[in-house]
């Protein structure tokens, strides 16, 4: 079967061909014609403008709860197929507190991990980076055993 050349040649060799002609030299003209304006200081980043109505928050909103008192991190391998867990217990939180600190937790270890009733439950060996963490987001006491 023969193939078909539909291939169409594009001249480089200068004459005001579609590779000479800049897009940009045409914006250059343009830009005499857009209008005068004003400049005025950078805004305080910290204050919005007057003209923009900031609906208020209650402090409880951005504050962060204060953490648990006490923290206990084990590692297991028994009872699960061979795979390496590291356990938080004893945390005693709300269960929406406990899933959105195991997402925190999954986020800056890298790893997965599930709730399995009130014990987070880490991928891996993670006994040496989790107390710094769980310090971190206020817990006053952590365990490793």
């Amino acid at each position: 079967m023969a193939r078909r050349n539909n291939k169409t040649h594009v001249a480089t060799s200068g004459g005001g061909g579609p590779l000479t002609d800049s897009p940009f030299a045409r914006l250059a003209g343009l830009r005499d014609q857009l209008p005068e304006h004003e400049s005025e200081p950078p805004a305080d980043e910290s204050e919005p403008p007057a003209d923009i109505a900031c609906p208020e928050q209650p402090a409880s909103v951005n504050a962060t709860p204060p953490g648990p008192q006490r923290a206990v991190v084990r590692f297991q391998r028994k009872g699960r197929g061979g795979k390496e867990v590291t356990l938080v217990e004893q945390l005693d939180l709300a269960p929406d507190h406990l899933d959105s600190w195991l997402a925190a937790l999954k986020r800056s270890l890298g790893c997965g991990g599930a709730r399995e009733g009130d014990v987070l439950v880490l991928q891996g060996d993670q006994r040496q980076r989790l107390p710094g963490l769980l310090r971190q987001r206020g817990v006053d006491r952590v365990s490793c055993s």
